[in-house]
């Protein structure tokens, strides 16, 4: 078990997401830095699509009541075990009482807390992601308990490995979305010549861009959407969704992000600045 002794700004639990119930509106949820999650999930000997903490802008300080092994991945943070620093993509091993803690964010903004055999929290439509109201809690507190089962022993085919961050990039990869061909030369030009900054509306949801492009009075039947759609309002604002968002939207989908750029997006933050690269 993992005792949350302070929980940060924004800590939930997450696999690869909630998939098959987007008819019914359901999100897929899930985490929002696959990449990051894969190769923790991997360096434990995890399937890909075990359970992990997933950790936003200010970190937790958590407690193990058995023993694990762990791996960080994601934003670096000054993390540290019993007052001891510890890296990210590093197999650690953590006995019973021990004390994980987040200090200072480095870099990026999201960080994930992978466990060997994963967290085992019960499912709800075939996935563990926290999303409320599928699930009953929005996010962890101060005081939860999360599950996973003790690892005495285990040696990890890489113990440590050194990595270039792929969200250390400022552009986003995207393909053209289903309204693209609506788009003006001018408002093309926009779209793609000039950078575009996060704006303080950004969470799992959706990312909102603060720079407007030339609006447009168009109008279309609610259609469906998919994380990392980019919609476009008759205001000229670009909001990015994201695996939380809604499944269904009325604003034109101009452009769709690779699941990489989905990735890149999760770690920026507010005041970052990005441009989109046409696929």
């Amino acid at each position: 078990m993992l005792k949350v002794l302070k929980s940060g700004f924004f800590l939930t639990v997450q696999d690869l997401g909630r998939l098959g119930n987007r008819h019914i509106g359901v999100p897929i949820s899930g985490v929002l830095d696959s990449i990051s999650v894969k190769r923790a999930n991997q360096m434990l000997g995890n399937n890909a699509n075990d359970a992990v903490l997933e950790i936003t802008m200010t970190g937790p300080t958590l407690q193990f009541e058995a023993a694990a092994y762990i791996c960080l991945s994601g934003a670096q943070f000054s993390a540290t075990l019993n007052n001891k620093p510890i890296e990210n993509h590093q197999v650690v091993k953590v006995s019973q009482g021990d004390i994980l803690s987040y200090g200072r964010l480095e870099s990026g903004f999201r960080n994930y807390l992978a466990v060997k055999g994963g967290f085992k929290t019960t499912k709800v439509l075939g996935s563990r992601s926290q999303y409320f109201p599928v699930t009953e809690k929005k996010c962890r507190k101060d005081g939860d308990e999360i599950p996973f089962d003790e690892t005495v022993m285990f040696e990890p085919p890489i113990s440590e490995v050194k990595t270039k961050n792929h969200f250390e990039r400022d552009y986003l990869e995207v393909y053209r979305g289903p309204e693209y061909n609506m788009l003006s030369d001018k408002q093309l030009a926009s779209l793609f010549a000039k950078p575009f900054t996060v704006s303080k509306a950004n969470n799992r949801m959706a990312y909102q861009l603060s720079e407007l492009i030339e609006g447009h009075e168009s109008s279309m039947l609610t259609s469906g959407t998919l994380p990392g759609t980019v919609q476009f309002t008759p205001a000229g604002r670009l909001i990015i969704l994201m695996k939380d968002g809604q499944t269904t939207g009325g604003y034109p989908r101009i452009l769709q992000l690779s699941e990489e750029a989905i990735c890149v997006l999760a770690q920026k933050k507010f005041g970052d600045t990005l441009t989109f690269k046409l696929l």
